[in-house]
Order: C-alpha cells, then structure tokens, then sequence
C-alpha cells in the first residue's frame, strides 16, 4: 500500500475526541497509575488533601472523614466554601466546574493559596470520573447549595436546598466496581494512618474518623506537631534526650525539623514537602544530613572531642541512631517526577542548611549532657562502620570466586526473564526436594534453607555476610546488599516464602520478613516478595477430597458434606505432602493461594519489628499477652 493510499483512510474524523471526563474512565492508570487497593484510597487522599490545604491556609480547623454503610466515603471541613456562582469561562457553576473539568481550582491563579499539595482539587473531577456517584454539598452565603453526578455527569444544576448557619464543604463518591474491579471496600486501618500522619504535620487541626461499618471512632489533634509525631515514632525507644525542635520561615520557605537520638542502630527519618511524603533522599534531606554533620563535626573539633588526627565523622555515622521529621513547606514545589518523591526546588536546600544547622548548634552548646551522649553514640557508629567495612572488605575478597557462581542448593529456573521467573524460598531439604521434583522448570526454581536463618534486626552487615544461608539467598538473587545493591540484576520478580503451616514455619517466615524489610526493602516495595499458602487440611469422603485453607472453611464442608474426623488430614509440614498434592495445592499458578506483601504503614511495620524480633522482652511479651485471645487454634 503507497503512502497516497494509506492517508486516503485517514482523516480528522478518525480521531477519536473524549469528552470532560471520558478519558479518565477509558484509561485511568494515566492518573491514578493503577485501580487496586492502594489507588482506591488515593481517591480518599485526594479528596482530604484540599482539606488539609484550607487548614495550611489558615482556613481549616477541623475535618471529619466518614466510612458508610453503603460503601461511600464522605468528608467535610469547615474551610472556605467552593464557590456556586457561574464561572467565566464554563458557563457552569464554579462547584460543577471544579468536579468536572480536569485542572480547574484556585491554585493555579494569585487568589487561591500560598502553599499547597501543587495539584489538588485539579483530581477531584478524577475522583468524579471513577465515582459512579458523586455528591457535593456547600454552606455558603447562610444556605446549603446540593449537587449530584451520575458517573461524573450532573443530573441537575447546583441548587439551594436549605438554609444554614454553618460553613462546611461535604463531598460524598462511591467508587465504580466497574473501574476498581478487586475491591471497593475501604480500610479504616490504612485512612486511620494517613490521618493520623496528616494531623501530626498539620498542628492544630482536628481530625475525626467515623467508621459507621463498625461503630469505630477516632480524633486526631497534636498541638505541638511533628514534635508529637517523633515523640510517637520513639514511644518504645530508649531515648537520649528531649526531641530538638525548630520551625523558621527563610526565603519563603517554611521549614521544620523534628530529631531526638536513641539507643536503636538504625535511623528513622522522614521527610514531607507542602505534606507529601517525599521518601527519595533528595535535596532538603541531603541539605539537612550535610547541616547535620558539619554541626556535629563542629561541636566535636570545638570542645576537643574529635582530635587533630581523627578523620571527620560522615553522614551515615551521624544518621545512625537517629529519628527525625523533616516538614518543608513551599509556595510553588518543583518536583523532579509526577509522583512527587523528589523535591528539585533548589531554595529548599539552602533553607533547611540555614534553619536546622545554627539552631542545632546553639542546642548542642546548651545541653552540653545530651550533647555527650550523641557524640559517643555517633563515635560508637563511626567505630563500627570502619570495622565494618574492613570485615565486608575481607569477605566480599573471599567471596570473589563464589559469586561467579550460583548456590549449590538452587535448583534454578531455565528462564532468564526476570519477569515471569520465580524463587521459591522452601524450609528444609525435605520440602526442597518435594518441590524440585514437581515444579515449572521453566520459570521456578527452589532454594532449601536449613534451619531458622539469622536474626537480622540488631545485626550489621559483616555478621550478616558470614551467614552461609543468607549468603546463598543474596547470590541467588543476585542484586548484591548494602552500599552495592543494585535492583535492576534482580533474577526472580515472584520471590515466594514457603514454609510449614506450624510455629516454627512461621518463626523462619518472620526472620526472612525482617531480612527482607531491614536490608533489601526495595523488593518489598516493588511488590516481589510473596508468602505462600499451603493447605491446612485434606477432607476425604469417598473418592473425592478438599484442601481448605482455614478452621472456618474445614467446619463449613464438613458440615455441607457430611464428613467425620477420621477423614481428615491436618498438614503440618510442607514434608507431609508428596510432590504431586505440593505443586496441585501451593505452586500450580492456575490454583495456588498467595499473598503479596505490601507496606501500608512503615512506621507500624517498623515498630512491629522492633516489638518481634529485638531482644527487649518486655514488649514482646505485652504484645502476646494483648493478642493472644484472638488466637484461634494455636499449634505448639
């Protein structure tokens, strides 16, 4: 075909024009990048931030988010209203136009707001567009203007319907089973954090939590803000110290540091920009670990704690032992991706140098005490990472032979795509050998561990090198750990745990949790690393049988199929299993059961290590004793 011949099947009414809000519901991985659970509440988010906007413009004290019964979420502030006069441009109410015209608010023009998200309310049409009902409710001039839409369409004008005393601003939406095809159901767990985070970065604003699904109530208020939050992150710490704090405006910029030091190895810092998580270290955080260390080097060299010969401390010396929040607010962001996890605003950088490091040091010359105690802790971690690299150093050489090959327990996969290979982590050369027998070799392969593997949580890299059964997970994996981590040489992008259904599979279940969250995190939040299930019983009647995977469904097909205890089979070991019942119950991809473990909260995942995995007993054992009632079965 000529090129004459292919432009004659070619013309402007080929081109497909979506209308308002159409290209939302056609393609919305474009704006919310995916339509799972996690971006179901990015609709919540989007709705809250534009609250959490009026209170940073001193507009809004109070905000008010509601789960109903009826699966919609509501939230309410008591901000400035939305306008429902007509705008210019649309011909449509302001309150119609900002819920359903894409980039339309104030933010974009000199009246609106100082500081903001950058790009909020912009999404609220977003959240109409995959809503299949939207409600809009305003007190504004002393009367209470309504609004509905039906798949971000409006079945009427804004109209008056009552009269009021009040300002609030209420949207009420339903998400669309249509566009959220996994679920629709909200989890006050995952709200209840974000809340609890945006009150602590916003002082004096008051945020309630209503679930009516369970009757569950909660209010948020910190008067004394990110100084609260760190107070929160160190509530189970053994703490040097008060929590340093200071907040100062310099070139515009508002910024505010929260630190307090501990006796914990690892740091813990956070960072925020106009209140988004900014988790990438970047720019404000790498100016505040610069601050950080100069004025530590500073103080050392003047009082004649660090001597003439000694080198300077660095930057991971002085983060060590560390929590901090870091809260900086801009009047026009830059961020260097659409996710906002980097800040590129270069002013920022050189406020949160100026602001933390002259008020840090006046805080040091004050507390000459406390001041004593951080200085031992950050020598004690300078110490250890010199000692630590000589012992990496040694056992990377000693290694250097090894890792030209892989372990000789894995029994590897033929693929070499990483996308479709897969890693079954197995619990004993038993189980191993059940699974190699049976498996996809093209795309599995198995590693057997023998015994419970290291506890991570406390232990530093070279003890963790010297591990055998580490060490052969870090070189079947092949991205390498520490300063030389490199995602991108990943082997398997389906990492699965697989242990016995007993205490201690799930003992070796939450050491290879704690390696993975302490030391190769990325893989977590990538969304490679799997647990699976394997069965808990095989019922028998006849010739048929059933593999139930919890108490509740054995009960139910007993009951359903007449089936007496002599019949049924508790699996204890995945070693109880021939290879057949272990590829048809726990591998075949066509029928396995798994979970992909995710991070919602890692403040919480954090601090639930820490209770599990550290030697401090006390914590632990009052965690047992709060949770053990809703045990069910318990196998010992």
């Amino acid at each position: 075909m000529t090129i004459q011949e292919e432009n004659k099947n070619y013309w402007a009414e080929n081109i497909q024009v979506l209308e308002w809000l159409e290209p939302v519901r056609k393609r919305p991985w474009m704006y919310i990048w995916s339509t799972d659970e996690r971006w179901l509440h990015h609709l919540v988010w989007e709705i809250v931030d534009n609250s959490i906007d009026e209170a940073m413009a001193g507009h809004c004290d109070e905000i008010t988010v509601t789960l109903w019964t009826d699966g919609s979420c509501m939230v309410e502030d008591n901000g400035r209203w939305i306008p429902t006069d007509i705008h210019p441009k649309t011909g449509k109410s302001a309150l119609e136009t900002i819920l359903t015209v894409l980039h339309a608010w104030g933010k974009f023009g000199g009246g609106g707001y100082k500081v903001s998200w950058g790009l909020h309310w912009v999404w609220a049409s977003v959240v109409n567009a995959l809503s299949k009902t939207m409600e809009a409710w305003v007190h504004r001039d002393w009367k209470i203007f309504y609004q509905c839409f039906h798949v971000w369409v409006p079945t009427a004008d804004a109209v008056e319907i009552w009269k009021t005393k009040k300002r609030w601003t209420i949207i009420k939406f339903f998400p669309d089973e249509a566009i959220f095809k996994d679920t629709v159901e909200f989890s006050n767990k995952t709200i209840i954090s974000r809340l609890r985070q945006q009150a602590y970065l916003t002082k004096w604003i008051k945020i309630n939590f209503l679930d009516e699904r369970t009757d569950y109530k909660y209010r948020f208020y910190f008067e004394w803000g990110i100084k609260s939050y760190v107070n929160f992150l160190n509530k189970n710490e053994d703490v040097i110290g008060d929590v340093f704090y200071v907040e100062k405006e310099k070139n515009d910029i508002n910024v505010e540091v929260a630190i307090q030091y501990n006796k914990n190895y690892s740091d813990n810092i956070i960072t925020f920009v106009n209140n988004i998580h900014t988790p990438e270290w970047w720019s404000h955080l790498v100016w505040f670990r610069t601050a950080l260390t100069r004025t530590i080097n500073k103080y050392a060299r003047d009082k004649g704690i660090l001597k003439e010969k000694d080198a300077n401390l660095t930057n991971e010396d002085v983060i060590e032992w560390l929590t901090c929040v870091i809260s900086v607010k801009v009047v026009d962001p830059q961020f260097e991706w659409q996710t906002k996890a980097k800040l590129g605003t270069a002013e920022a950088r050189g406020a949160v140098d100026s602001v933390f490091g002259e008020k840090f040091l006046e805080y040091l010359d004050e507390n000459p005490s406390e001041a004593k105690n951080i200085c031992e802790k950050v020598f004690l971690a300078a110490r250890a990472r010199l000692a630590a690299r000589a012992a990496r150093d040694t056992i990377i050489r000693k290694w250097a032979l090894e890792w030209m090959t892989l372990p000789g327990k894995l029994a590897d996969c033929s693929s070499r795509d990483p996308k479709i290979s897969e890693l079954y982590i197995v619990e004993g050369d038993s189980a191993g050998g059940s699974a190699k027998q049976w498996r996809n070799r093209e795309i599995q392969a198995i590693l057997p561990l023998r015994g419970k593997i290291l506890n991570t949580e406390q232990a530093r890299l070279d003890k963790i090198f010297w591990n055998q059964e580490i060490k052969n997970l870090i070189i079947a994996l092949w991205t390498s750990i520490g300063e030389t981590f490199d995602l991108s040489r990943l082997r398997y992008h389906r990492i699965v745990i697989m242990t016995d259904a007993d205490v201690d599979g799930a003992h070796i279940r939450t050491l290879l949790m704690t390696f993975f969250f302490r030391y190769l995190r990325d893989l977590i939040d990538w969304g490679y690393i799997y647990i699976a299930q394997p069965p808990l019983y095989k019922l028998a009647k006849w010739k048929q049988s059933w593999y139930v995977y919890s108490d509740e469904e054995k009960e139910r097909i007993m009951a359903e199929n007449g089936i007496v205890w002599e019949n049924i089979q508790r699996y204890k070991g995945l070693w109880e299993m021939n290879p057949e019942q272990l590829w048809e119950t726990t591998m075949d991809p066509s029928v396995r059961k798994m979970y992909r473990v995710t991070v919602e909260d890692a403040t919480k995942a954090d601090e639930m290590f820490k209770i599990l995995m550290w030697d401090d007993v006390v914590p632990r054992r009052r965690f047992i004793q709060t949770k053990a009632k809703h045990v069910k079965n318990l196998d010992v």
